[in-house]
Formats: structure tokens, sequence, C-alpha cells
């Protein structure tokens, strides 16, 4: 039996900090804490904006991020990943895959390379019936996306398409008015009653 594909379009907006999210680059060590055990820069603030670095250490959330919403990115075979339990209240993540990792459902930040070759992985993408609607990688269950990412993109998309075509239903309905007003007015217009014939004057001589 066919299963559903889960999740379906959303109209929720997405959050401003997203974008900025899926193009940082996390665990590197953090220049504030050069000498520190625990410097790797694996922490996002979801309420700053501007010009501290988006990504930050564990010493750097203590100093600069005290009551402020802070979710911790983890790696999962060299990608991130972050926990649902930590953006499920912030972030529609319907449609996309979760892995359980360490006991703890995660979603991909980013579109994955599709597994390749004879082993064991690559022999599971060529027989899994789900394949993400963006990027195309075989999923474990009958979700749409592979990652936050290929959501997004997916979002941008349908968001773009509803304003085009609200913007073409506009101008059909103008383009429509108007022409209903000129065969209204053409209508309306009072037709003069045509002469049957020219005239003549009777000839100075008769």
């Amino acid at each position: 039996m066919m299963m559903r594909r889960v999740g379906v379009a959303s109209a929720a907006p997405v959050p401003e900090w997203l974008e900025t999210l899926l193009t940082t680059r996390f665990f590197l060590a953090c220049a504030a804490h050069p000498a520190s055990p625990r410097n790797e820069c694996n922490m996002f603030c979801l309420d700053c904006r501007g010009a501290p670095p988006p990504a930050f250490c564990y010493y750097c959330r203590a100093h600069r991020h005290t009551g402020h919403r802070v979710i911790q990115i983890r790696r999962s075979s060299y990608h991130d990943v972050v926990r649902v339990s930590e953006v499920e209240d912030v972030l529609d993540t319907a449609g996309v895959q979760t892995y359980v990792i360490n006991s703890a459902r995660v979603l991909f930040l980013n579109e994955r390379p599709q597994p390749r070759g004879a082993g064991a992985a690559a022999g599971k993408a060529a027989a899994s019936p789900y394949n993400c609607e963006i990027c195309g990688r075989a999923l474990l269950d009958p979700f749409r996306f592979c990652s936050l990412g290929c959501k997004l993109v997916d979002t941008k998309r349908s968001n773009g398409h509803a304003a085009a075509t609200g913007a073409g239903g506009a101008g059909a309905d103008e383009a429509a008015t108007e022409a209903g007003g000129s065969k209204d007015a053409a209508a309306a217009r009072p037709q003069g009653r045509r002469r049957k014939g020219i005239p003549h004057r009777a000839p100075f001589w008769s």
C-alpha cells in the first residue's frame, strides 16, 4: 500500500534567522577564546542580529547571550544537525526527514551528497522509494525533504509562485474590466440615423 508523504505546504513565515543559520560555518575555533578547551563555535543565537559572529562558543554564550534563545549545532557524518526539540517551537519542520542520533531526533541543516558506490549506504539509497523533492537524495521514510535547506528552497518557490499568480490574476481582472467598460461604452454611444441619399439643390435656372 502506498504511504502518504509527510508534510504539506505551509503558510508559516520563514524566520529571519533561518538563512543565516544555514549559511554559517560551525565548529571553527573561537577567536575570542583560542586557548580554552571548549572553544569550538557550535552555538547559534536566534535573537541576535548584526555585528556579533553568528556562530560562537560555550564561553561566548555565558558572556554575551544570557537570556537569549540559543541552539546548539551538532555533527553527524561531518554534516551539521540540530535537535528537533531545540527548534520545533520556533520553526516549521513538517516534511523534513528526521534521524535518531544518540537517542535524540535531529534534522540536517543542508543538503548532503548522495551515497555512491557499492557500499551498504549506496544500496539502501538505490532501493529507497522516497526521494527529496529538491535534491533527489534518497530518504528513509515518506518525507518530502532531506534537510531544512531543501525545505527553504521549496518554500521560496511556493511563495514566488503564489505572488506571481496573485499579480497575474489581478492583471487579468483589470483587463477584463477594461474590456467590459469599452463594450459598455460602445453600446451606450448613440447611433445617428443614416442618410438615405445625397440631397440635390434645384438648378438656378429652373
